[in-house]
Parts: structure tokens; C-alpha cells; sequence
């Protein structure tokens, strides 16, 4: 653990982002004066409507959505889960669907437990850079698909997934497409106008907003049936509105955008940056998956005969956060599913660390971070 006072150098930013101060500022009124239910036709209740209305553009204008395509949820779980059922349900007689190997926790487990109730999973396997057969996918489409659902960015290397030509082919087959988009909104380009996309998850916490606000958009033309029955959100999601996390999910949503070209390009020097440093001082270390195609901000590293468990240990005793993985695996001992999946052995998959950078990162974070992570892989080599 870091001594009282001590500022930790956060390299983790996948697993969630702090709050931006300008979306905690957007947010307070909401939490204070201006409590009101959206749903209320009095003042307070009309102002808190029309603050989510504003809310609802700027985020569909970092996605290139309308703003009526969108659902507000508590999470990106729930809005993958939306989207499962909702292409479900409209093709109840197809019990086919297509997903990746490496997906998040939230998509494999729902798919586990849709295996349960008769649904045939078709679990795509990657390479060893953790890329998809786009001639394995088409080939895998048949009349029972009910759904192909794909992680866009890795939670934990940062491969990206090609989504667009992706969509091109279930476009083609007409099979509906959902993209667990959580860790590529806010940090890259969105355009959905230019891909045949039926249903795209994200999470607030992803982007600088509080934990407990998501989204889920819905193309126009898809089917829809509500997870939670009620009238809010235009009769798609039963539940009183969080308006001060919408409000606070529109406000990064709006910053995403203003600084995604420089937030990417300094990114990606910093995520650079701790890599060279590291393949510098250390001989055995190597940077796992898709180097040409990957999030700019994230760097999945192996580091030979390390336990990573051991290691994070050791870097949180000395104020560097990071991961083996998945926040959501936290705490597991298990190798990772995605580096197994990638055709990594259990000991390779034993021996990785995820570090992530973001907004508030800085170069002297970076070079501390190489310097700490290098003497800890040197004392346990040792």
C-alpha cells in the first residue's frame, strides 16, 4: 500500500478512470439543488429533463448517433445485456451466436449461461497477435445466427478488432451486431454513421464519469425489448433516471471529444514511452498482441518466470498501479483467458501485466514507473 499522503502513479486506466474535475463540477448541481425528477412537470422536474436531453446529444455526438438511439443504463454490462436480449427476442426460433474467445467477462458469462438454456455459442479463436479469421467469422454465419457480438478495443492487450469491415460482413448475411465498445469510446474516432452497427455498449467510468452510468445504443431500424419495464427512456428502461450521472456521462463525453485527437496522440507517446524504457532496462520483457492495430493507450507486457500477482504486490507497496488483466479477475489466480486464448502458455499467461495511461498521466510518472517496475522484476529474478 502507498504511505498517507503519497500520490500513487496510476497506470490503470482501463480498469476505470478518476473523475474528470470539469464532469464533477457538470454533476454537483444535480446532486444539490437541482434534485428533481426528470419525469415531474414543475420546474425542477423540467430542468433536470432538459439537462439529460443535452446529455443524450453530446454523447451521441462522440458516437456520430442520433440522439434518439441511445438508452441510458447503470453499465456497460447492462447494455450488452440489453442487447443480447433484444436480438433475441426478436428471432426467437435462432439460438445461434457468434462471439471471440477474448471477449469481456460480461459477454462470456452471459453466453455461458445462454449456453445453459439451449443457445449454441460459437467462440471465435484469435492468433497469436489476438486478431480474428474475418474468413472464419463469415464462414461461421448461418440462418440460426441470432447475433454476433465482439469486443471492439481488449480490455486487457488493446487489440483492436477490424469492426467496420466486421459490420460490412454481418451486414451482408443480415445478422444483427453488437460491439462491447467500453474501452474504445472516448479514446478513438466513432463514427457509427459509416458502419452497419445495431447495438454498441459503453461505460461512463470508462471516460472520466462516476461508476454506475452507461449506455447503449440501438440503431433505428433494430429490435428492441426492454430489460427493466417502465416508462422512462421512452417506454426502453423501467427505473428513475440517475440524471446527475447522465449529466456527468454527457459532460465526457463532450470532453472526449473536444480532446480525443491530442488525449490519443499523447497517449500513445506515453504508452511508448514506458515501453521502450522497459525493453531498455529489462532483456526478457516482451509487449504482447497486435502492435499496428491496438488502443493508443494501452500495453499489455510479459515479463518471463515473474508471477504478475507477486509483482503487483510489489509495485502497489511502492505506488505503481496496474494489472494482470481484467479488473473484473481481480483476485483470481487463474491464467488469463484472453493470453490462453492467444495461444500463450499458463506460464506466460501467469507472467503478464496490463498498464494503461490516460488524461492526467505525465512523462515523470512514466519514467518513475520504468524505474520501479525494473528493480521489481530484478528482485524477484533475484
Amino acid at each position: 500500500m502507498t504511505s498517507a499522503g503519497s500520490h500513487p502513479i496510476y497506470l490503470d486506466y482501463n480498469a476505470t478512470t478518476p473523475l474528470d474535475p470539469a464532469v464533477r463540477q457538470a454533476m454537483l448541481p444535480f446532486l444539490e439543488g437541482a434534485f428533481g425528477n426528470p419525469s415531474s412537470s414543475y420546474g425542477l422536474g423540467r430542468d433536470a429533463a432538459t439537462a439529460m436531453l443535452m446529455a443524450r446529444d453530446q454523447v451521441a455526438a462522440l458516437l456520430g448517433a442520433r440522439s434518439s438511439e441511445l438508452v441510458f443504463t447503470s453499465s456497460g454490462t447492462e447494455a450488452t445485456t440489453t442487447a443480447f436480449c433484444s436480438a433475441l427476442a426478436a428471432h426467437p426460433e435462432k439460438k445461434q451466436i457468434i462471439t471471440s474467445s477474448v471477449e469481456h467477462s460480461a459477454t462470456k458469462l452471459l453466453c455461458l449461461d445462454l449456453e445453459k438454456r439451449g443457445y449454441e455459442i460459437l467462440w471465435l479463436p484469435v492468433d497469436f497477435q489476438g486478431q480474428l479469421s474475418l474468413e472464419q467469422l463469415e464462414e461461421a454465419i448461418t440462418p440460426a445466427t441470432a447475433l454476433v457480438s465482439l469486443i471492439w478495443g481488449n480490455n486487457e492487450t488493446g487489440v483492436l478488432f477490424p469492426i467496420e469491415k466486421i459490420s460490412a460482413i454481418t451486414a451482408t448475411h443480415q445478422v444483427p451486431l453488437h460491439v462491447d465498445a467500453v474501452q474504445v469510446v472516448g479514446k478513438m474516432p466513432i463514427d457509427l454513421t459509416s458502419m452497419k452497427v445495431q447495438y454498441l455498449s459503453l461505460s461512463g467510468h470508462k471516460i472520466y464519469a462516476p461508476k454506475g452510468i452507461g449506455a447503449l445504443y440501438v440503431h433505428r431500424h433494430a429490435p428492441y425489448t426492454p430489460l427493466l419495464q417502465g416508462f422512462q427512456e421512452q417506454g426502453r428502461r423501467g427505473g428513475t433516471e440517475n440524471v446527475a450521472a447522465i449529466v456527468a456521462l454527457g459532460k465526457a463525453a463532450l470532453l472526449a471529444q473536444q480532446l480525443l485527437v491530442e488525449d490519443m496522440a499523447r497517449e500513445a507517446l506515453l504508452r511508448d514511452r514506458l515501453e521502450e524504457g522497459l525493453l531498455k532496462k529489462l532483456d526478457s520483457v516482451f509487449i504482447n498482441g497486435d502492435l499496428q492495430h491496438r488502443l493508443p493507450n494501452t500495453s499489455h507486457l510479459i515479463f518471463p518466470d515473474i508471477a504478475a500477482t507477486t509483482a503487483l504486490l510489489l509495485l502497489d507497496e511502492k505506488g505503481v498501479c496496474c494489472s494482470a488483466g481484467s479488473a473484473c479477475s481481480a483476485g483470481s489466480c487463474d491464467p488469463s483467458s484472453v493470453l490462453m486464448a492467444m495461444g500463450r502458455s499458463p506460464e506466460e499467461a501467469l507472467a503478464g501485466i496490463r498498464c494503461s495511461v490516460g488524461r492526467f498521466t505525465t512523462e515523470a510518472e512514466i519514467d518513475r514507473a520504468v524505474e520501479i517496475i525494473t528493480s521489481v522484476v530484478k528482485k524477484i529474478h533475484f
